[in-house]
């Protein structure tokens, strides 16, 4: 990536609807090149797609809760399995496998403390091979990036 197509991606992490002619004018190049610049940063897997953000407070999901599993074992057929059984839960924002005290760490929105507690008790405690579960609750976001910062 050259600074041309950093500037691409920053302008398109700030506004992913941008028309290709504004788009071109923002980072000061021509339609086309940069139609062309845009494509093979798709191709090569660096633009990975485009979504909307959407404000879970309006969508009546106020409740953030970050979860720390311990698995009973740290095998690659126990991480394949729980990864298999948490993808079909909708409520699960992000799931990571993590070094240290715990073995996967999840982001999960609720609508309220019953619907967490549904959550949790139908759903990811149904999940075979869970040793421990801690659950902290986000008190309010003080920082929430959606842009990745770009090498200069």
């Amino acid at each position: 990536m050259d600074a041309t197509d950093r500037r691409i991606v920053r302008a398109l992490q700030r506004d992913g609807r941008m028309k290709i002619a504004d788009l071109a004018e923002s980072v000061g190049l021509s339609p086309t090149p940069c139609a062309r610049r845009l494509d093979r940063l798709q191709e090569q897997g660096i633009i990975t797609g485009y979504a909307a953000q959407v404000d879970p407070l309006k969508l009546g999901l106020p409740v953030t809760i970050f979860i720390s599993v311990e698995l009973d074992h740290q095998d690659r057929r126990a991480i394949d399995a729980f990864e298999a059984a948490i993808k079909r839960c909708d409520e699960v924002m992000e799931c990571y496998l993590m070094t240290g005290s715990r073995d996967i760490l999840l982001r999960v929105v609720a609508a309220d403390l019953a619907a967490f507690d549904h959550f949790l008790e139908n759903r990811l405690m149904q999940i075979p091979g869970i040793r421990n579960l801690r659950s902290n609750f986000a008190l309010r976001t003080m920082v929430k990036r959606d842009a990745l910062p770009l090498p200069r």
